[in-house]
């Protein structure tokens, strides 16, 4: 089974490294179709840890699991990636997040921001 992010590799290979490695991840798409994962499984703990310290939102994080729970998450498109390579210190990644809620399909569609913090890539938010 291909992990939940939507490369062709199974979950523990793919995700579930990041997801124990606390989000060591190599580029900044690495890290946001890990966190794509970590919404399908509700691990909020991991989306916090990941998410840069300036915007970080700890106080919406029973809500954020809550909602994560609450959906059916159907896949992920990646559309582009801008720099978050690993000699990079930001990047963009623009996708499509689609998911099932109140019986219809719907999407996220976002420019994310993601810029290195203590030599992690982390989410920072909505790329400007």
């Amino acid at each position: 089974m291909s992990c939940y992010c939507g490369n062709k590799i199974d979950y523990q290979n793919c995700c579930e490294v990041f997801h124990k490695n606390g989000g060591k991840t190599e580029t900044a798409e690495q890290l946001m179709r890990s966190r794509y994962s970590a919404f399908v499984l509700a691990n909020g703990d991991y989306l916090m840890q990941t998410h840069h310290s300036s915007t970080r939102p700890i106080k919406e994080k029973k809500a954020i699991v809550d909602w994560a729970k609450s959906v059916q998450w159907i896949k992920l498109e990646v559309l582009e990636t801008t720099n978050g390579n690993p000699n990079d210190q930001k990047g963009t990644v623009t996708f499509n997040a689609y998911f099932y809620e109140h019986g219809k399909v719907d999407v996220i569609h976002e420019k994310s921001a993601f810029i290195k913090e203590n030599n992690y890539w982390t989410y920072l938010g909505l790329s400007k």
